[in-house]
């Protein structure tokens, strides 16, 4: 006769336990990263000259801001090409009156966009080929520089060698959907490639990333490489140049410049919608050595860690009300419980409100249809009014 033990083992605090360990994994894997300020903020005696370049389509809400900002730096061998690529909102207006009160801001009319080409990498080559400095600064017209930060950055890339350099800046949040979605997205993309310092140190282009935000690189190795033509067609340049200046043989280094630049992306759901969705299928892609099939099937995969972040919720939702067994509410309470408490760690130390970090779960619904709608719609691209196909890396 068998006799039923009289307790068991509850299986859901196992089940629970990825949930837990997650988020430790994710912040061992950031602790490797460096600073900015570890660098100078005075520029070498034999301070190298550079020529910002700033491709702009339709910023007149931005680009104001953002020259005025370059030119408050401490550093003084620079200039500015801010390239006005066909803008209809008057932004070539804005910059056209920057210039002519600062010599050292220059206004480039782009040419028409020829076959084969995104128009920012467009904008930033026919800058390149504007340009004088030995050090050429890529940098969008939405990010906001600190006086610091070019001697800074001059001064690191010096020291570490290196014939690029990106810099990983702070977001500026400011809406309600801003400050519940970036974090879990930028999160996503930190988990996968890790601290600075990681990237920095990668030999295997599959492990570089930039930040298209701010990129410093040598003119001799840009020219070298072939510049922004040999990324015309990726929708993702940023990652597209670091991987192919590791490829080459080049120094790709990222650093963290968190007082020093700022960003604020996007301003509405909407626009966090559509930016994101041109980036994450194609960016994702080709951060995976993978075939013609491994494509397809990623095309399925694409928006399970956005699942990830829902389902403990659900399954609590559903083991409370009876429509699941109780276990579920049990495993559901215990991940979302972990979950929270890393949130409002990253929530406490962003110096965001913490009750945000209680939303996780709808952050995690909107991001499955931003991942899904991406993977969906594949290497079709539309960003401001025009419709691109993003070439996936030669293999």
């Amino acid at each position: 006769m068998l006799i039923a033990p009289e307790h068991t083992v509850p299986l859901w605090p196992l089940w629970a336990l990825p949930w837990m360990i997650v988020p430790f994994v994710l912040a061992w894997r950031l602790r490797d990263s460096v600073s900015l300020d570890t660098y100078s903020a005075d520029a070498p005696d034999d301070a190298p000259r550079v020529t910002v370049i700033v491709p702009a389509r339709d910023e007149a809400r931005n680009i104001d801001g953002c020259v005025r900002s370059l030119l408050a730096s401490r550093y003084t061998r620079f200039d500015v090409i801010v390239v006005d690529d066909h803008s209809t909102d008057g932004t070539g207006d804005i910059a056209r009156r920057l210039a002519a009160g600062d010599t050292r801001v220059r206004v480039l009319a782009n040419p028409a966009l020829p076959d084969g080409w995104f128009g920012k990498q467009w904008a930033c080559h026919n800058g390149a080929l504007a340009a004088t400095g030995e050090l050429l600064l890529f940098t969008d017209a939405d990010t906001r520089h600190g006086p610091e930060l070019l001697s800074r950055c001059v001064n690191a890339m010096r020291a570490r060698r290196a014939d690029f350099l990106s810099v990983v800046g702070e977001q500026t949040l400011i809406g309600f959907w801003e400050k519940l979605l970036q974090p879990h997205v930028f999160a996503l993309i930190l988990a996968k490639f890790g601290g600075t310092e990681t990237v920095s140190r990668a030999t295997d282009p599959y492990g570089k990333i930039a930040n298209g935000q701010f990129l410093l690189l040598r003119r001799d190795t840009y020219d070298k490489a072939g510049g922004h033509e040999a990324v015309r067609a990726h929708v993702a340049e940023d990652l597209r140049m670091a991987q192919e200046w590791c490829r080459l043989g080049y120094a790709v280094h990222f650093v963290i410049g968190l007082p020093h630049l700022s960003t604020r992306m996007y301003e509405s759901l909407g626009e966090i919608v559509r930016g994101w969705g041109k980036n994450v299928w194609a960016a994702g892609r080709d951060t995976l050595d993978l075939g013609p099939a491994g494509r397809m099937l990623l095309r399925v995969a694409y928006p399970i860690p956005a699942l990830w972040i829902v389902a403990p919720a659900l399954a609590m939702v559903l083991g409370a009300l009876g429509l699941a067994p109780h276990a579920w509410a049990l495993w559901g309470a215990a991940a979302y419980g972990a979950t929270a408490l890393f949130w409002t760690v990253a929530y406490a130390w962003a110096r965001l409100p913490l009750w945000y970090a209680l939303l996780h779960p709808l952050a995690g619904v909107v991001l499955f249809w931003v991942f899904a709608r991406a993977a969906w719609k594949g290497d079709t691209v539309e960003w401001k009014g025009r419709a691109y196909t993003s070439r996936p890396v030669a293999r």
